[in-house]
């Protein structure tokens, strides 16, 4: 009887905690409040929060100044509330234009590596761009021209992946620039000339290399039209012009804070919050003749996310210490967290989650999508955090897209820490949610808030169970980033 009495009072005291944090976890969540966020961030004033824009620095003071109304601190290293970023600013072409034996494109060319170019004479057709595709030809201070992809890469992250290695391989062989014939829709490709065709940044000196005497270009060729021509014939030429870049320096600002643990041991473990600030401000107009990129989705619900965390561990901390960090840069290619993570302001060991908060979208209002969320021990907090406020949590429903490594948290996964993503719920890259990604149409006021109370809710509840989990967060067994955790934390 005794012992039926102890175990008794044993599962009454984990429901009793167990209710208590999911009350806690939802304290100060209401709708209003999200709303406040969210219409901020993503508010016309703030013209789509363009990494290294007036309006981007409005919005890290909107944040830091919310973190610290919660009481949480500034980091050690920090400048108050910011950790600076130097980037250079690469100014967009004022000219783009390319033909082909007399013929000009419909669209103009990408440049991706390189400033100002002209040329006016042969090219060389090098079938992919591949070593092989090099034997036999000489191309020493010529232009080269191939497909994109390979044989069998033929989508456009695949493209992107090949595209280093074929720079690399036609420097190599002596050309003096690469022009690479890109067959996909060009849907996709006004996303890719909105992130490379307008200024962009890299992180200082990522681009020391590149002194301007090798270009690389993007020209899109649906249906390869272009490319079968060139390589029906032995002597080809084109007349290239790329003008008007130029390139500066300048710094923006990852925002970070911190608020203390409180188990004696356990608070010199941190649990980061992460999300991305930045948005790709403002572009193309759309039919309506709107061309502010607001970003609510992305990445204003995520920044909202944090904030929320923030506040409710102000007032109830866990047992380990929360680091709070709100990138720059993200749409830049992960700039902000690639900065942070290889200048971190505290030791990297002591970093044992990272829950990142970011969205394309939605298009399921009964799910959070989490990337990632078999690949550590900690996948039943998720499911629990989720259940507690009525949505199911689901693993990646494409991972054909590869989005576990397309957000911030693959900088810190990288180095070995585990580092899921933590999404409104879908269940395929597609259809309502691809309508508002990247797109003027992506605004506040087109969010459905009911959901967001329980995604908000269950975003809380569920780093709080892992931040006060007794055991250890780490990679499942035969994850490609565990080696990586293991060298990290000494395992």
């Amino acid at each position: 009887m005794k012992k039926l009495f102890a175990l008794s009072l044993f599962l009454f005291v984990g429901i009793l905690y167990a209710q208590t944090d999911k009350d806690l976890a939802a304290e100060f969540i209401t709708k209003e409040k999200i709303e406040g966020h969210i219409y901020f961030l993503a508010s016309d004033e703030l013209k789509g929060r363009d990494t290294g824009s007036d309006e981007i620095k409005i919005a890290s003071q909107y944040i830091a100044n919310q973190l610290r109304s919660y009481g949480a601190k500034p980091v050690p290293g920090a400048d108050g509330y910011f950790q600076y970023v130097p980037f250079d600013l690469t100014t967009a072409a004022t000219t783009r234009e390319i033909s082909f034996n007399g013929k000009k494109t419909e669209t103009a060319p990408l440049p991706f590596l390189g400033g100002n170019i002209t040329h006016n004479g042969d090219v060389v057709f090098v079938n992919y761009g591949l070593a092989d595709d090099y034997k036999g030809k000489n191309v020493k201070g010529k232009f080269v021209v191939f497909k994109s992809g390979s044989e069998t890469a033929r989508s456009p992250q695949e493209m992107f992946n090949l595209l280093g290695d074929k720079r690399d391989i036609a420097a190599q062989n002596g050309a003096r620039g690469a022009i690479e014939l890109v067959d996909i829709n060009p849907m996709i490709w006004g996303f890719v000339e909105h992130a490379f065709g307008e200024d962009r940044m890299t992180l200082a000196g990522d681009e020391e290399e590149d002194d301007g005497s090798f270009s690389y270009l993007w020209v899109l060729d649906p249906g390869n039209v272009i490319a079968k021509e060139l390589e029906g014939k032995r002597n080809n030429k084109a007349e290239l012009s790329v003008s008007g870049i130029e390139k500066t320096k300048i710094y923006c600002r990852n925002v970070v804070a911190m608020i203390e643990g409180t188990d004696p041991k356990l608070k010199n473990e941190y649990i980061i919050y992460g999300a991305h600030y930045d948005h790709v401000g403002i572009g193309k107009p759309d039919a309506t003749g709107d061309s502010i990129y607001n970003g609510a989705r992305d990445n204003a619900v995520g920044t909202a996310t944090v904030l929320l965390m923030a506040e409710n561990l102000g007032k109830y901390p866990t047992k380990r210490s929360a680091l709070f960090i709100l990138f720059t840069g993200e749409e830049m290619g992960l700039l902000g967290s690639r900065y942070y993570v290889d200048n971190p302001l505290l030791p990297l060991n002591q970093m044992v989650y990272t829950l990142n908060s970011d969205n394309a979208g939605y298009n399921d209002t009964s799910l959070v999508t989490i990337f990632g969320m078999y690949r550590t021990n900690m996948s039943d907090h998720f499911k629990t955090g989720a259940s507690a406020f009525g949505l199911t949590a689901i693993d990646d429903p494409a991972p054909e897209e590869n989005l576990f490594d397309r957000s911030d948290n693959v900088n810190f996964a990288m180095k070995g820490i585990p580092a899921p993503t933590y999404s409104m719920g879908f269940t395929s890259f597609s259809g309502t949610l691809t309508e508002t990604y990247h797109q003027p149409s992506d605004v506040a006021h087109t969010i459905d808030y009911d959901y967001l109370v329980k995604f908000f809710k269950s975003y809380v509840l569920t780093g709080r169970l892992i931040a006060n989990d007794p055991q250890r967060p780490f990679w499942t067994p035969g994850d490609k980033y565990e080696e990586a955790g293991k060298e990290l934390y000494k395992k």
